[in-house]
């Protein structure tokens, strides 16, 4: 990973671009049609979009795109290719209209937009995008949300060749249905469907599900070529796709990988269309997981109010559904989060709350991962950072695509000193969530270890994503002042100190009051030496 790689241009605005109608959000990827229906685009899709729309009027050239949006990797022109495909099928019938195709040239997007204006205006160090760092539940098929993996097509002409797009089928299959929080229809009805032509719709409503994941295979040669895409059946939108090429020296272990990759690219694209679905709906009118669902969206912006509204939200899907365990472990996060920040309970007070939580996660789904982490968290709050490691480490063997256990294990890591193990799990965080609630927790501990090993240029940048991209994430504005402080910065500093929301003041006071039981003592003179340097007057916890 590569923090001091600038930004492409125009990757510090995450406000809605706004162009005859439509609206785009570049952070969350989603687009907003004129009739008020929403598409959420893949990453390198949506990347795509808004350089055309922030360079509306320019013929935007293949190269350009190739350095903006891939830099320093080889891909090739086949990825240019679906994104724009995959762009003009979002934007539907205006397509013909706003992006041409210039023969030889590039792609021009002919109307210019209009940025809404930061409700904040807390982007204190602008950095590059996230996006580039590299249950036991008693639900009812209704309440979780239900996929099926339809057959992938064989597309190599020889009926021979079946076993492997069959094989990569059934490995799909099985690794989704490792996850607590999807609802997986079993292989017999799934092939009940190969090679009919059914529509998507159709299969949806002959199941009861509410996404279809399909897909082909083709060989040639040495090489496979894997093209996945994963449907909402109700509105037939595109909420992710991929493709896959590799070589075939060991033809089950390409399979094994290859399936790997499209079920840790499933979880993450189910879970932000769900959240987007529950954020729809009115609030009186919230299912248990519905309400879990925006329970995490208020967790992902990150502000003590949003907090507050998240416990509300996790405590309401359990009084929907008793049996429902992953809100407790959101629950047990919640406490040590309150009690950390300096503005609710005792540390003593909010660790015991927050262990009655994770256990009884663990009462009902005792190989819940979440509960895991949860406890991982709950041990480093005691600063026992060895049994803390074993928890966060049996998170990950549990559930290896769930963000929880990396994060957990990221932060111990951290303040172990142990910098490149740390940025690895935090980076696997990022990657299997990239937008959610994790988000802005996993790059303030990125920043973090820079900021450990006195790499202070990249700590700015990690902490200036986390600014931009989430402006009431109080934490952040800790280490991007420090970071500034200890480089001489010190306008720079006075200015992040200035923009900090005020759920930070709170932070500030606690954290140079009190050395954190997982923080050793050298790395909290460290963080108070930066604050002074900064500006901030210690003693009597003023600016």
């Amino acid at each position: 990973m590569d923090t001091k790689r600038p930004p492409p241009p125009g990757d510090a605005v995450s406000n809605p671009l706004h162009f005859i109608g439509f609206s785009f959000e570049p952070v969350r990827g989603v687009l907003m049609r004129p009739d008020g229906t929403e598409v959420i685009l893949r990453a390198k899709t949506g990347d795509v979009l808004r350089v055309l729309v922030e360079r509306a009027g320019q013929v935007v050239g293949r190269e350009t795109l190739m350095q903006l949006i891939w830099p320093g990797v080889f891909v090739t022109d086949d990825n240019i290719t679906q994104c724009i495909t995959e762009i003009r099928r979002a934007l539907g019938d205006a397509a013909p209209q706003l992006l041409a195709t210039l023969p030889k040239r590039g792609y021009l997007f002919t109307v210019e937009s209009k940025a809404t204006a930061p409700a904040t205006g807390r982007c204190v160090i602008p950095g590059p995008s996230h996006r580039q760092l590299t249950m036991n539940q008693d639900f009812t098929p209704s309440n979780r949300p239900s996929v099926v993996v339809i057959s992938f097509t064989n597309l190599s002409g020889d009926p021979a060749e079946d076993f492997l797009s069959d094989g990569i089928t059934d490995d799909v299959t099985a690794q989704l249905a490792r996850s607590r929080s999807l609802f997986v229809i079993a292989r017999s009805s799934a092939f009940s469907y190969k090679g009919r032509p059914v529509a998507v719709r159709e299969i949806a409503r002959e199941l009861g599900v509410r996404y279809v994941l399909e897909g082909s295979v083709r060989r040639i040669g040495g090489r496979v070529r894997v093209n996945a895409q994963l449907i909402d059946a109700q509105s037939e939108i595109h909420i992710w796709a991929d493709r896959y090429d590799r070589d075939l020296p060991d033809m089950f272990t390409v399979q094994d990988e290859i399936s790997g990759a499209v079920a840790a690219a499933i979880a993450p694209a189910i879970s932000e269309s769900e959240r987007a679905r529950a954020i729809r709906k009115p609030t009186t009118d919230l299912s248990a997981w519905e309400a879990y669902q925006r329970g995490l969206w208020h967790v992902s912006r990150g502000s003590n109010d949003d907090e507050d509204r998240a416990a509300e939200l996790f405590r309401r899907a359990l009084a929907l559904d008793p049996m429902f365990a992953e809100p407790h472990a959101m629950l047990a996060r919640y406490y040590l989060s309150d009690t950390t920040q300096g503005r609710g309970r005792p540390m003593d007070e909010g660790r015991t709350l927050a262990a009655a939580e994770a256990r009884a996660a663990l009462r009902l789904d005792p190989d819940n991962a979440s509960a895991y982490a949860s406890l991982a968290w709950i041990f480093d709050h005691r600063g026992d950072a060895a049994t803390a490691l074993e928890h966060a480490e049996r998170a990950v063997a549990l559930n290896i695509n769930d963000p929880a256990g990396h994060l957990a294990r990221g932060h111990i890591l951290v303040f172990l000193h142990q910098g490149v193990d740390a940025r690895q799990a935090l980076t696997t965080a990022l990657r299997l969530d990239p937008r959610g609630a994790s988000t802005p927790q996993a790059l303030l501990h990125l920043a973090i270890s820079f900021f450990l090993e006195r790499d202070y240029l990249s700590a700015i940048a990690a902490t200036g994503r986390v600014t931009c991209d989430y402006p009431d994430f109080a934490r952040s504005y800790t280490y991007l002042a420090a970071s500034l402080g200890q480089l001489g910065r010190v306008e720079q500093a006075q200015e992040a100190l200035r923009m900090a929301p005020p759920a930070a003041l709170a932070f500030f006071e606690f954290r140079v009051r009190n050395r954190p039981p997982w923080c050793r003592q050298e790395d909290h003179d460290h963080l108070l030496e930066g604050l002074r340097r900064a500006g901030w007057q210690v003693s009597d916890g003023r600016r």
